[in-house]
């Protein structure tokens, strides 16, 4: 019996271990059954918490009240301090606009994890240089920005070649192209290169255009270029066959502008196809100024052609004793034409009759600029002269000693100009007395922001500012 029952009981341990480890297995099994059931606890929210947007002006620093804010589709209204509160579910990185009327519009994703306060910056329309002449008018003036000697030097940069037209610039950004057909984007902050554009077939004679994303860039190739604003890349061409020296004027979507070879186009932006082109005859270095719906520019025919904007039809053309190099202005309802083999300033009225007429003596390769009832036209005789807009009586002159061939610039109530001397002059519009002087210069002297101005030098982009700011 002893013996038997120890061999029973080794028989049974085994079978005991194997009964233990399957109840084992079944509560593991069991465990894994009502695993689940845990996982199906929804999972805990973030709290919703606040977050502040500060809104300043680009160009002043000061702060913007009453803009209209959005984050993830969350609104707020900026107040007397520039700052927006606005209660977010979640954060991240969230598409924040900013809208008030009078600022370019503002959209940017930004990432607001553990940033519960973010400042941006918005730009008013107005005090941006977008083209050049500053308006569609091509006046020549900018009526908005105030930024006046004395300067500090803030940057300078070289742009490789020459610089013939002047910069444009919009949202802190300066765009200018040279000789060579390198277009250029500067920081208008540090003067740091946003981006660098080559065009394969070079030389450029004209100011870019800013409108809206986009970048339209006129080439002595032929091509109209139009480049991303943010980072240069060359969305499309259009090619007319013709060097192009005249400037864009952007209305409605819509480029005008004219070529060596006579023809004067409506280069639709959105369907990238011509509305309609004229043939002039003559070639066209003129750019274009466009009001109520007529565009007025000049040829080496000698002739003022105003063109219907919305089909190119002539309404009327009149003529000036020379060749017209320059550009237009329209003021006062009137329209002035600077001659360059006529060495003569005209003003025609918005029919096509002449007014009165300057002759200067020498070439007027210049633009005419035009500022509180009163014009402006440099001379290739150094002297820069003041006109009475309404009667063309010279109120008076300033001499330089060296030939003027670009067009003054206004701001703040100083004219700007450069000679072939390489120096920029600045003078009270008013009375003619020189306020200031700079060491480099060529053509086009000024543009700007409402925080800087740019001062162009041959081949070297200068920014300074007021020196009380």
């Amino acid at each position: 019996m002893r013996r038997f029952g120890v061999g029973l009981v080794v028989l049974l341990l085994p079978l005991l271990l194997l009964v233990g480890g399957c109840g084992e297995t079944q509560h593991a099994q069991l465990t894994t059954r009502h695993a689940p059931a845990a996982a199906l606890q929804p999972p805990k929210r973030p709290k919703p918490s606040w977050i502040r947007l500060v809104v300043l002006d680009g160009d002043l620093s000061t702060p913007v009240r009453g803009a209209t804010v959005h984050v993830m589709g969350r609104p707020g209204r900026t107040n007397r301090h520039g700052i927006a509160r606005i209660l977010l579910p979640h954060r991240g990185r969230l598409i924040t606009t900013v809208a008030k009327h009078g600022y370019d519009p503002f959209t940017r994703r930004i990432k607001w994890s553990n940033r519960p306060l973010v400042a941006v910056r918005v730009f008013q329309t107005k005090l941006q240089w977008t083209m050049y002449g500053a308006t569609p008018q091509r006046t020549q003036g900018q009526p908005y920005i105030h930024v006046r000697p004395p300067f500090r030097l803030v940057w300078s940069k070289p742009v490789g070649a020459l610089i013939e037209f002047p910069a444009v610039v919009d949202d802190e950004v300066a765009f200018v192209s040279n000789f060579h057909g390198v277009v250029r984007a500067f920081s208008m902050r540090t003067g740091a290169t946003v981006w660098r554009r080559a065009t394969p077939h070079g030389k450029m004679a004209a100011s870019p255009a800013v409108v809206g994303k986009v970048l339209v860039v006129h080439g002595m190739d032929g091509h109209v270029w139009v480049l991303d604003r943010y980072n240069g890349r060359v969305l499309w061409t259009y090619y007319t066959g013709a060097p192009i020296e005249s400037s864009p004027v952007v209305v409605d979507g819509v480029d005008y502008f004219g070529n060596w070879a006579g023809r004067i186009y409506a280069l639709d932006l959105r369907t990238h196809h011509a509305r309609w082109t004229y043939g002039s005859g003559y070639k066209i270095t003129s750019s274009a100024a466009l009001v109520n719906g007529t565009v007025y520019i000049g040829d080496y025919g000698g002739r003022l052609l105003a063109l219907s904007a919305r089909n190119g039809r002539l309404r009327w053309s009149s003529s000036v004793n020379g060749r017209v190099y320059g550009t237009p202005a329209v003021a006062n309802g009137r329209i002035f034409v600077p001659s360059s083999t006529g060495n003569s300033l005209t003003a025609f009225s918005r029919t096509g009759r002449r007014l009165w007429s300057l002759n200067t003596g020498a070439y007027v390769y210049s633009s005419p600029s035009v500022w509180n009832g009163r014009v402006y036209i440099g001379s290739y005789t150094g002297a820069l002269y003041c006109l009475s807009a309404s009667s063309g009586r010279i109120l008076w002159t300033f001499s330089s000693g060296g030939a003027i061939g670009g067009a003054s610039t206004i701001v703040d109530g100083i004219v700007y100009f450069a000679n072939r001397r390489h120096r920029i002059y600045g003078v009270n519009a008013r009375t003619g007395r020189q306020v200031f002087q700079f060491p480099d210069g060529a053509f086009v002297p000024v543009s700007g922001n409402g925080r800087r101005l740019l001062l162009h030098g041959f081949s070297r982009l200068y920014a300074v500012e007021s020196r009380h700011r």
